[in-house]
């Protein structure tokens, strides 16, 4: 089992900038990704960005050159931070820890936090 506990976030002007923390507990070694997802009112989840444990970092289209996700593996933590946030940005964001264990696969998630983009 994984546990994840987020933070950051919160109600931002069109433009401006918010970080979210994400923090892992528990069996850290089945761990193989760690990112964040977002849904929006009336959407679908959708994946934003992951980082592999190597640091390899993905990004979706919509917020390439806007967010950058890092990791810290000594405190078992990753970020992603936001620029040139836009009102379409407005969702719950869910960090996530892909996991793998003796072949099974498992997704871990956070409790979500919201962040709002005034326009």
């Amino acid at each position: 089992q994984v546990q994840l506990v987020e933070s950051g976030g919160g109600l931002v002007e069109s433009g401006g900038s918010l970080r979210l923390s994400c923090v892992a507990s528990g069996s850290l070694h089945i761990i193989r990704t760690m990112g964040w997802y977002r849904q929006a009112p009336g959407k679908e989840r959708e994946e934003v960005a992951f980082i592999t444990n190597g640091g390899s970092a993905q990004y979706a289209d919509f917020v390439k050159g806007r967010f950058t996700i890092s990791r810290d593996t000594a405190k078992n933590a990753v970020y992603m931070e936001m620029h040139s946030l836009k009102p379409e940005d407005k969702a719950v964001y869910y960090c996530n820890a892909y996991t793998t264990n003796y072949g099974d696969e498992q997704d871990f998630w956070g409790q979500g936090t919201e962040d709002t983009v005034s326009s």
